[in-house]
């Protein structure tokens, strides 16, 4: 069985609403997994936007949440290790805040936001805010599976 990453809160490949970007309130969307491998010790999601003009901009970083774990709800605090999260901890988005920062992207095309969650076999020895770039080091080596799920966002000349 694959892993699976899905939302209620969009179509996959389609538009992100606004109450999860800058132009709402900023929340996560709540996400759910099934599929994950036996001797799955620990989840990392990172979500992103490869089209941003100066490059892949990061938008969220949690890592370490415990293998067990098939959900996030809608809107986790931007704290360093929510507290409904067992010992999940959140790095440092390209905004410089910890957790999640949702779509914003200039005016004009939509970007495509990825979010990506990876089954690890081994919990990470990182720290709270943590770059995208620490978890995707310390990950070498122990991702039993990976999956992602992607939507679209535009904000249109104000």
């Amino acid at each position: 069985m694959a892993l699976i990453l899905t939302t209620g809160a969009f179509a996959a490949g389609g538009p992100i609403p606004s109450q999860y970007t800058c132009d709402g309130a900023d929340v996560s969307p709540a996400l759910a997994w099934s599929g994950a491998p036996p001797g799955t010790a620990a989840f990392a999601l990172i979500a992103d936007d490869p089209d941003a003009p100066a490059g892949t901009w990061v938008h969220w970083v949690l890592f370490n949440l415990p293998g067990g774990v098939t959900a996030l709800p809608e809107g986790v605090p931007k704290t360093e290790a929510p507290a409904a999260l067992g010992h999940a901890l959140q790095g440092r988005n390209d905004f410089k805040r910890i957790g999640y920062g949702g779509p914003c992207p200039p005016p004009g095309k939509a970007h495509r936001y990825f979010f990506k969650l990876y089954a690890l076999g081994a919990a990470l020895p990182l720290k709270a805010g943590a770059t995208k770039q620490d978890v995707e080091r310390a990950m070498r080596g122990h991702v039993l599976a990976e999956t992602s799920l992607m939507g679209t966002y535009a904000r249109h000349g104000r």
